[in-house]
């Protein structure tokens, strides 16, 4: 395509070669360029998705896009950039921002996650305690005080500081996984920042029902590596609190069919909560975003986030499901 390109121009700049420059005036739309360019992206186009990996995808990937997309900056740059090609149509580069792989382990991010683990463990020891009435009634002197246990606590909060660590590393690694074996378009849906393009939707002035279900619908795909890699990390210490973990003095050694028989319940509740919780977190995102388009946004997926488990719970006990 790109050498009938070249005669053709030649042709038109050099009379001799051609009887008529009427003939050459229809072909004036098609240009060199424009045929290299499409060369490159068909090229792209025919690579398999396991191997752009390794041999790449043309430079970037484009895709058609809405005439009323802007391009915007962000703290972490270009979310996405809107181009002229060669014939004057508008496309879209989709500019992926991967974390780095063991950012959970970085000191801002491990201080705070350690912060938060040993004051969700810690802070119900500081509660103070109300004598009952049944207690002040009775003259018999009060039994001495048990010492407050600091042990289990705190290893409760080494367990929630590796098991954090573990769903932002598992999420980085399924992050990796999308760009490489997915097309950019989804995985730039995957990876993008919902709370930005939340503030992004706001500036168009759409409806208040299509906004709500627009920034619900955006972080739904946004939550969705991150509820993988939690449904992961539970059950892998699923298999290992049924298969691999030696069971208590007291207890009896559970048959393989009974152990098989509990993982399978506990894999279906742990679906269920997942499942739950990214369509809280969705609902709440968009509720959230008619406060503030950005803080609201995230305030909102946040708490939805964390009832999505608890109502899977009530709701399984209020129905007595046997999983």
């Amino acid at each position: 395509m790109a050498g009938i390109a070249l005669l053709l121009d030649l042709a038109k700049r050099n009379p001799s070669l051609s009887s008529s420059a009427k003939s050459l005036h229809a072909h004036t739309l098609i240009s060199a360029a424009a045929a290299a360019s499409a060369a490159v992206a068909s090229y792209a186009a025919g690579l398999p998705l396991s191997s752009r990996f390794l041999f790449g995808d043309g430079g970037f990937s484009v895709a058609y896009c809405d005439a009323g997309a802007t391009a915007v900056w962000g703290d972490a740059g270009l979310q996405s950039s809107i181009k002229k090609g060669p014939l004057d149509i508008s496309t879209k580069e989709y500019i992926l921002d991967v974390k780095p792989l063991f950012s959970a382990f970085q000191p801002k991010n491990l201080a705070m996650t350690s912060l938060r683990s040993f004051l969700l463990f810690y802070l119900p020891l500081l509660e103070p305690r109300t004598p009952t009435e049944e207690e002040d009634d009775v003259d018999e002197p009060h039994e001495p005080e048990r010492p407050v246990d600091l042990v289990t606590p705190f290893q409760n909060s080494i367990k929630q500081i590796l098991r954090e660590t573990a769903v932002v590393t598992t999420r980085r690694v399924l992050e990796r996984v999308a760009v490489h074996y997915v097309s950019r378009r989804t995985a730039w849906k995957l990876l993008k920042d919902a709370s930005r393009s939340a503030r992004r939707k706001s500036a168009r002035g759409m409806p208040t029902i299509l906004y709500v279900y627009s920034v619900g619908k955006t972080t739904l795909k946004a939550q969705v590596l991150g509820v993988s890699a939690s449904w992961v990390v539970q059950a892998i210490i699923d298999v290992y609190r049924c298969f691999i973990r030696k069971p208590e003095d007291d207890i009896e050694e559970v048959e393989l069919k009974e152990k098989f028989k509990q993982f399978r319940k506990k894999l279906h509740t742990t679906t269920i909560k997942c499942g739950a919780s990214l369509v809280l977190a969705s609902v709440g995102a968009g509720i959230g975003a008619l406060i503030h388009p950005s803080h609201g946004q995230w305030i909102g997926c946040t708490i939805g986030d964390f009832a999505g488990p608890i109502a899977a719970i009530l709701v399984i006990e209020k129905l007595q499901l046997n999983l």
